[in-house]
């Protein structure tokens, strides 16, 4: 079954947006229709579509244009499948370089713009890495480099905090420390057991002030981020 979807249409031709828009909504998609690239430009700056239909020749702003508006002044990430009766190279090279992520030449059948529409959207979730890290209440914002547990600031070292990502991304997998020597030292691990020590100093600062253990190593396995589970018995160490 098809995911809902809410897609912006931004296109010229009435009898083609309305077909577009029958199909997608018959679909179970809701749906915007916008006839000129400066509408276009105004509702998909106030509104988060998670796919937009685009002609590439529009009234006002054309559909290059706006695309490059959305991408490089907006910094709109959603998906965007241009529409255009322009079928050559050059006409879809421009198409691809101002930000479109695929091309669809005109007539098309609409069976296609859905399968397209589908494919694009999973595309776009499946590259979505969360910006703030949540696991119980230890929150860890990647883009600030800010983590918190509770109320309380917690400060790292880089190393340390790199471990703190790749566990808190993994959670509640156990990670080896196979994965996490590679994460931090690529192919050449350290001979010493500096590994631990970084681990240490990551336990030290996310649970020792606290009531609740998250950070449990599982002998012979690895380490694991996550509310404790008292029936395994696992001991941090």
């Amino acid at each position: 079954m098809n995911t809902r979807l809410k897609i912006l249409v931004v296109e010229d031709n009435p009898d083609l947006a309305a077909n577009l828009a029958d199909y997608l909504t018959a679909q179970g998609h809701l749906v915007d229709i916008v006839g000129n690239g400066i509408g276009g430009l105004q509702l998909a700056s106030r509104t988060d579509f998670d796919l937009i239909l685009l002609d590439l020749m529009l009234p006002g702003i054309d559909g290059i244009a706006l695309c490059r508006m959305l991408r490089e002044d907006l910094g709109k990430a959603t998906p965007i499948l241009m529409l255009t009766a322009r079928d050559t190279l050059d006409d879809k090279i421009l198409g691809l370089q101002a930000g479109a992520d695929d091309y669809l030449v005109k007539p098309f059948a609409m069976r296609e713009v859905a399968a397209r529409v589908q494919a694009l959207v999973r595309r776009a979730r499946a590259n979505v890495v969360p910006r703030v890290l949540v696991v119980a209440d230890l929150r860890f914002d990647t883009t600030a480099l800010r983590v918190q547990r509770g109320d309380h600031e917690i400060t790292l070292p880089p190393i340390p905090l790199r471990l703190l990502e790749v566990l808190m991304r993994a959670s509640p997998r156990v990670v080896s420390r196979e994965e996490l020597e590679r994460v931090v030292w690529q192919d050449r691990p350290p001979d010493s057991d500096a590994l631990r020590s970084h681990l240490h100093l990551l336990r030290s600062a996310i649970d020792k002030p606290f009531a609740i253990p998250l950070l449990h190593t599982l002998r012979g396995l690895g380490w694991q981020l996550a509310q404790p589970r008292t029936e395994t018995g696992d001991a941090a160490s």
